[in-house]
Formats: structure tokens, C-alpha cells, sequence
């Protein structure tokens, strides 16, 4: 048996999975769970050592002859956190994630020094977001000078696992776009973007090697092979961020598909030949990991929200499924805005969540569930409606995440955005596209490229496929209406508090 590994660094848990890729199985599937620090001022950080842990945990869980089987590894992880090394590889500070929204007044700083909202997307292809990986530099280099100072290099999370496994600091271009500080026309640095971050400082000499193209960056090292089991030497494929590796994992590697993943956070993505600038700069111009450009609009909030309230309520998965199956569409009035972190599209990085609707009678646990989840499903629409505005049109559309194992909220999906959901038996996601883009590294993959490989191996599940159901479909127009009032109403409250 041999066997390709795909990791995902998420931000709730690591996970592992072995693919033997010539029986068309994933023979192990292991997870840790990490903590996550936040507070009031919008911090959202991780220890990156907390990530090693988990990774020998999740692979510790695993058969040694499993584990002796791999022959390639690639890694996906969570998109925009700022991991700054020493010359000597020591991480300097905790990892400011995709979620952290304290960098605001960083983000106005950096966007005013480049020339403004419009010269970001005209120049770089992207507006400076709260999230993204530029303002945490900016906000580091202001609260830790003397750690500043000492930064020798630039990573983000999968970044830092592969330098974990390879010793090689390298960066990979889809991952990268989510910077802030590529262009992504060009996929190459944007000098003017990094001497807006730090006009004292040229930025460039701390940005490793940039990686277009699927490729080996490096192999295991021999003292990570003692420490996890795996063979010494096999080859670590460059990976990527989730996003992009899910894209490979759901076979999203050719125009005329869209991706919705239902995870802690919502993301919505197609494929495209060519860049995709957004001129209101919402949908996010990212480039995909396979040569391509991945157009995505991301919410702050997807599983977040559903999970929070049935904790509030006390409703297991189980439970969960058979209330929200129970309330009526549109949840007898109740609508969530799912801003509990913030938010990122609309852009509210200040904004809180808020339950509209409620009344005497409304007032029941299988509302506030159902009205959650199709708050968080809206948020996505808006994504789908601006992708289509363009010119990427949702034939279909791929979803994965945790939110997909519930059969009440594919269906909603499929109703509320009018278009058919597919879900595939290989519903790992960003690992599996991980596991995916380590095999195309082999010499079993060579002259395959990520669309034969993907298309190889990836099967529909049609017991979970489902169609739009037109009545509901015509419900969930005028709902998404209400949703989006509710939204431009609530807007002046938290943009005022950012100003």
C-alpha cells in the first residue's frame, strides 16, 4: 500500500488523512482540536507551536504501518495568519489569524499610504482587509519593535508547516494572494504595497521564495521523521491555503463550478482562466494553486453561528438537524445577521450579531436555530449573486464543510441560491485537495495535471445531491430581500463605531 497524506491546518483543529490513491480510498482520517485566544479588541491568535502539537497528535493516532505508507505529503491551512520567524526560525510573536479583526486602524493606514481604496484594486487587485496578513505586519511592527526588528521572514500557517517538515521557507501563490501584498495579476510582490506597510523598511528582503506551480519544495526531515513516524525524505508538495486546496478537493479546477464551503468560517469561490477584479473589491482576487485565479467572497461567520446557538440551546447534532427540519422556511419571521465575529463581506469588522423578527409567537429553540443557519446561508448568496455579476455563473454548486453533513441545510443552499448542490464520497475537502496535489508530485502523477488528477479521483455522492425546489426557491427570493434590508439597517451602527 502506498499512500499520499493531506493535512489541513484549520483553526478549530488539525487534521490528517491518508489517501491510498491506488484502491481510490482514504485509509486513516485523524484530528486534534487547538485553542484559540480572543478578546473584546477583536485578537484572534494561535501559538504556531500549538499546530506542532496537534500535527504529532492527529499523526499519533495513526497505524505505524499506515504512517509508513505515505509516500508524498501536502499541507492546507487556514488563509492570512502572520507567522514571523528569526534567522534561526524561532516564531517571534502568537499568530494573528484569518479571524483577528484588531487591525483596522492599520488597514485605513496602509490603504491611505498606497493612494487610496480604488489605486489598491487598480494596482494589487485586492483592498486592504481586516484579516488579511499586511495590517498584522504594520500593527507588529508598531506594538513589538524590538521583535520587529529581529523578523527575518515573512510565512503563513501552511507556510510554517512546511518549514516544520522540510526546513524550506517558501511561500505558494494562492496562499500568498491572500496577502494583501501580491499582485495578483502578475503574482509577484507588490513593492508599492510593502512600502506602504512599512515605508522604513523594505519588507521584500523578509518574503521567501514564491511558488507559481504545484511542485516539491523540499522532502522530511530526518528528525521530524523520528519525532512523527513518517518516512524520511519523501517529497512535501508546495500546498496552500484552504481555500485553494479545497478548490482542488472538490474538483473546482475548471470554469462553470462554484464551491460554497460551510465550515467555521463561509466561503463561496469559482475557477477562472484569468483574473477576476472586482471593482467594489468583495469578491477577493485571489489566484488558485493549480495556475489559475480562484475569485472568493468569504464570511466571518457560517458554522460559527449555528454552533453558538445550539450550545445556547443545548441541541446536539442530532437534535440540531430534527428542530431546524421542523421550523418553517424562513423561520416564522426570524432572521439572523451572523455577525458574531464581526464580519468581513459586508465589511463590519466591528459589527455584532443581531436576531430580528422576534415576537410572542415566534419565540421558539427550532426558530433561532433555522433562522442561524439561513442567516448564514444569505450571507453566502451574496456571494453567488456577485460572482454571477462577474460573468462566473453557478452551474452547479460543490459544497463541503461541516455545515454539508446536514440534509435540512443542503437543501436550504440549493433553495436559496437556485441552483443544484453536489456533494462528492471524498468529503474531506481542502485535505483531500491536499492529498490530491502531493500525488500530481509523484512520478505516478507526472503528465497528469490537477484536472485529470481531480477528475481521477473525486465520485458525486447522489444520495446527498439535491435540486432546487422552485416554490422554495421563490420564497427564499423575497426572504433574501428582507435579509439584505435588515443588513443596510443595521450598517450605520458599527460603521459609525469604526470611524
Amino acid at each position: 500500500m502506498q499512500t499520499t497524506i493531506g493535512i489541513d491546518l484549520g483553526t478549530q483543529s488539525l487534521k490528517v488523512i491518508f489517501y491510498d490513491f491506488s484502491k481510490r480510498e482514504i485509509v486513516a482520517s485523524e484530528s486534534a482540536s487547538l485553542d484559540l485566544y480572543q478578546n473584546d479588541e477583536g485578537a484572534a491568535e494561535q501559538q504556531a507551536h500549538w499546530w506542532l502539537n496537534a500535527l504529532h497528535e492527529a499523526l499519533g493516532k495513526v497505524d505505524p504501518a499506515v504512517l509508513k505508507s505515505a509516500v508524498a505529503v501536502g499541507v492546507s491551512g487556514q488563509q492570512h495568519g502572520f507567522v514571523p520567524l528569526s534567522k534561526s526560525g524561532e516564531v517571534l510573536a502568537p499568530v494573528k489569524l484569518w479571524c483577528d479583526t484588531s487591525t483596522v486602524q492599520e488597514c485605513a493606514e496602509i490603504t491611505q499610504a498606497f493612494g487610496g481604496a480604488e489605486r489598491c484594486l487598480k494596482d494589487v487587485g485586492n483592498l486592504v482587509l481586516p484579516g488579511y496578513t499586511a495590517s498584522k505586519i504594520r500593527w507588529f511592527s508598531k506594538k513589538s519593535e524590538e521583535l520587529y526588528e529581529q523578523m527575518k521572514t515573512i510565512l503563513l500557517p501552511h507556510d510554517y508547516l512546511n518549514f516544520y517538515l522540510t526546513g524550506e521557507r517558501c511561500m505558494e501563490a494562492g496562499d500568498a494572494s491572500g496577502t494583501g501584498f501580491l499582485d495578483i495579476r502578475k503574482r509577484r510582490w507588490s513593492q508599492g504595497m510593502l512600502a506602504a506597510i512599512d515605508p522604513g523598511r523594505d519588507l521584500a528582503d523578509c518574503l521567501p521564495p514564491l511558488r507559481q506551480q504545484p511542485d516539491v519544495i523540499g522532502y522530511i526531515l530526518a528528525e521530524v521523521a523520528q519525532r512523527t513516524g513518517l518516512p524520511e525524505g519523501i517529497p512535501v508538495s508546495s500546498g496552500g491555503g484552504d481555500n485553494m486546496m479545497g478548490a482542488i478537493g472538490t474538483g473546482n479546477v475548471t470554469p462553470g463550478k462554484v464551491t460554497m464551503s460551510l465550515g467555521t468560517s463561509g466561503t463561496v469561490y469559482a475557477y477562472s482562466d484569468q483574473p477576476v477584479i472586482d471593482p467594489n473589491g468583495e469578491i477577493a482576487a485571489f489566484c488558485s494553486s493549480n495556475g489559475g485565479w480562484l475569485p472568493l467572497l468569504c464570511t466571518m461567520n457560517c458554522t460559527v453561528s449555528t454552533e453558538l446557538m445550539r450550545s445556547l440551546l443545548r441541541s446536539d447534532i442530532k437534535e440540531f438537524e430534527a428542530r431546524v427540519s421542523s421550523s418553517p422556511r424562513g423561520a416564522d419571521g426570524v432572521i439572523t445577521l451572523p455577525f458574531f465575529n464581526g464580519e468581513r463581506t459586508p465589511n463590519l469588522p466591528r459589527a455584532k450579531a443581531c436576531i430580528l423578527g422576534l415576537d410572542s409567537h415566534n419565540t421558539r429553540p427550532e426558530n433561532l436555530l433555522r433562522s442561524a443557519l439561513e442567516g448564514a446561508t444569505f450571507a453566502l448568496r451574496y456571494g453567488i449573486d456577485q460572482l454571477r455579476e462577474l460573468g462566473l455563473e453557478a452551474s452547479e454548486i460543490l459544497l463541503t464543510g461541516g455545515g454539508s453533513g446536514s440534509a435540512t441545510w443542503r437543501q436550504i443552499v440549493a433553495d436559496v441560491c437556485k441552483a443544484p448542490v453536489n456533494v462528492l464520497e471524498q468529503d474531506e475537502g481542502a485535505s483531500f485537495g491536499a492529498a490530491l496535489q502531493a500525488l500530481s508530485v509523484l512520478d505516478h502523477g507526472r503528465g497528469m495535471d490537477l484536472r485529470d488528477i481531480a477528475s481521477a479521483h473525486l465520485t458525486r455522492n447522489e444520495a446527498l445531491c439535491c435540486e432546487p425546489k422552485e416554490s422554495s426557491v421563490n420564497f427564499y427570493n423575497d426572504a433574501y430581500r428582507s435579509y439584505q434590508q435588515s443588513v443596510r439597517a443595521i450598517t450605520p451602527l458599527y460603521t459609525e463605531r469604526q470611524n
